[in-house]
């Protein structure tokens, strides 16, 4: 992938598109292409068909995806589904009928069996049942990761797929009911702070560990796999097994040890409870970033690091907001 190199990126405006277009742009590619989601249905075949076909691109990566926590999978799972087939089905199929050098597909660490063997490598995909909450995207995300394959095979494309472990980060959803457990804790903690609250209540035990990775570094070791050349992938391009790698930072903790170092970086001095009556999930989700590491890449952020700058990237974004409501008072 060269700097001049046309890349498109699908999905640019949440927290993993946004940050691979920061990474692009910090490391001197110009040549990006993106459109909103008003500008280009994903889910329509004939609209992608005609993108494809005028803008040309040479390298495409997919962070486009219809994604939620916990709630948002059990209230929505037929859209989880269908929506993410339709995308990736969508751009994959027509990065093959234009030519594309290489495509990143962009998938979640979901897609293991609910008690596979920690840390879970690559190998461990299809091999036991998935967990219930999430297995609409789980099972789309495969399918995904499938048809890299089987165009690999049948066409002799080069199409990669990268799973991340739970990532956060600028950009990210802090909706209470639809987004991932980090933000979800982080907005919870505030809103406690404001209001003097004494007790902040948590889903689930507090048990069951999870592996977090800063968006920053997502987009790096994303580019960093853009860039290898073939020979240096050689054992991920294969017949035998999905051209599949994990992207991690090879360390998990506990959400109860999660939510107190966000209590911590927030300032919230009330107490932290956990309701267990909601679901835990996946009792533990650790990835083996082997792979990744005997390429050369490892993750730089420390997690909490990670929480303080993804904390102060909330609070720019109320500030952001309450400036934008007072300006439609006063024009009120």
């Amino acid at each position: 992938m060269k700097k001049n190199s046309k890349i498109y990126i699908a999905g640019h405006g949440g927290l993993v598109g946004s940050a691979l277009v920061r990474r692009l742009n910090a490391n001197g590619y110009f040549n990006l292409v993106f459109r909103t989601h008003a500008e280009l249905e994903l889910r329509n075949q004939a609209s992608v068909k005609t993108f494809f076909s005028e803008e040309k691109p040479e390298f495409v990566i997919m962070a486009a995806a219809k994604v939620g926590g916990i709630y948002a999978n059990n209230n929505y799972p037929a859209e989880f589904i269908e929506d993410n087939l339709l995308i990736q089905n969508n751009i994959i199929h027509n990065a093959w009928k234009h030519n594309v050098k290489r495509l990143l597909f962009l998938g979640s660490s979901c897609i293991y069996p609910k008690k596979a063997p920690q840390p879970m490598k690559e190998e461990y995909l299809l091999t036991g049942p998935l967990e219930p909450t999430n297995r609409p995207y789980a099972i789309a995300k495969i399918a995904g990761i499938e048809m890299c394959h089987a165009y690999n095979r049948q066409y002799g494309t080069r199409y990669l797929a990268a799973m991340p472990t739970n990532l956060y980060g600028p950009n990210d959803s802090y909706d209470l009911n639809n987004s991932h457990v980090l933000p979800a804790l982080i907005r919870k903690m505030h809103e406690a702070k404001q209001a003097n609250a004494k007790e902040v209540v948590a889903w689930g035990t507090g048990m069951p560990k999870r592996e977090f990775l800063y968006s920053e570094d997502m987009a790096d070791a994303c580019i960093y796999l853009l860039e290898q050349l073939e020979d240096k992938l050689v054992n991920i391009f294969n017949d035998e097994f999905p051209p599949l790698i994990n992207i991690g930072c090879g360390e998990d903790l506990s959400i109860r040890e999660l939510a107190e170092m966000v209590t911590e970086v927030v300032g919230f001095t009330g107490r932290l409870t956990f309701d267990t009556t909601k679901p835990d999930g996946t009792p533990r989700k650790l990835l083996d970033v082997s792979r990744l590491t005997s390429l050369g890449w490892k993750a730089k952020t420390k997690m909490a690091e990670g929480i303080r700058l993804a904390y102060a990237d909330f609070l720019q974004g109320a500030e952001s907001k309450r400036k934008q409501d007072e300006q439609l008072s006063l024009a009120n």
